[in-house]
C-alpha cells in the first residue's frame, strides 16, 4: 500500500549527481561529491528530503563506511544512497546502493510509513542495482555483509579495506 508521501525533486537532483561521474572532473570537484546521503520524512511526514547535516562526501578524511554505519540513528529509520567502491579479484568497481535502515526499535508507526514510501524513492532512484534493507547494527557492521550483496565472493575489498576490517 503507498503511503502518499512524495519525493522531493531535490531528492532527484542528488540522485542524479551522484549517479554521473564527470570524467572530467578535477580533484576539488571529485572531494565534493557526495559518497553517502540519508533521506528522512519532513516534518509532515509528506514529503521524503534529504536529512539535513547527514551527508558524507568523496572528500572526507576517514573510512567512509563506518562514518556511514556512524550517521544512522539508532531509533528511527531512513533511506540511504551510498556510492560504494570496491575491489572484485578482477577489477575496481563503483556502484549506487540503495539502503532502507529500519531498526528494530525504531516506533512502529515510523516503520509503516517509512516501509509503505520505500517505493516511492526507489522509482525516482532508475538504475539502482543493489538495495539493502538493514535492521540494525548487527547488519551493517560487517562489510561482508555489503560485500555478498556487491558481488559475493568476487569481492575482495571495500572503500579500499579487506573485508574482515
Amino acid at each position: 500500500m503507498a503511503s502518499g508521501v512524495t519525493v522531493d525533486d531535490s531528492v532527484v537532483t542528488i540522485f542524479n549527481d551522484m549517479k554521473v561521474r564527470k570524467a572530467s572532473a578535477n580533484e576539488e570537484e571529485k572531494s565534493k561529491r557526495k559518497k553517502a546521503v540519508l533521506f528522512c520524512l519532513s516534518d509532515d511526514k509528506k514529503r521524503i528530503i534529504m536529512e539535513e547535516g547527514n551527508e558524507i562526501l568523496q572528500g572526507d578524511e576517514g573510512d567512509p563506511y563506518l562514518k556511514l554505519i556512524s550517521i544512522l540513528p539508532p531509533n528511527d529509520c531512513r533511506y540511504v544512497l551510498y556510492d560504494a567502491m570496491y575491489d572484485t579479484k578482477e577489477s575496481k568497481k563503483e556502484d549506487l546502493v540503495f539502503i532502507f535502515w529500519a531498526p528494530e526499535n525504531a516506533p512502529l508507526k515510523s516503520k509503516m510509513i517509512y516501509a509503505s514510501s520505500k517505493d516511492a524513492i526507489k522509482k525516482k532512484f532508475t538504475g539502482v542495482k543493489h538495495e539493502w534493507q538493514v535492521n540494525g547494527l548487527e547488519d551493517i557492521k560487517d562489510r561482508k555483509t555489503l560485500a555478498e550483496k556487491l558481488g559475493g565472493a568476487s569481492v575482495v575489498t571495500l572503500e579500499g579495506r579487506p573485508l574482515n576490517d
